[in-house]
């Protein structure tokens, strides 16, 4: 049974998320062409080795 709860998503983006963020900063939606540029490069931007760092520091005592 752990290996299940090791696979567990923990976070997630959707398209839902990407078009949000576009509605807000260009006042639009994305093309279907569009979310697929940003779907391939979103994760160079997410430091998720220090992201989970933080959140370990900050809740789990040594």
């Amino acid at each position: 049974m752990e290996n299940a709860s090791n696979d567990r998503i923990v976070y997630s983006i959707n398209v839902g998320d990407i078009q949000e963020v576009a509605n807000q900063v260009l006042a639009r939606e994305l093309t279907k062409e569009e979310v697929v540029l940003v779907e391939n490069s979103v994760s160079d931007y997410i430091d998720w080795f220090q992201i989970i760092e933080n959140a370990i520091l900050e809740h789990v005592k040594e």
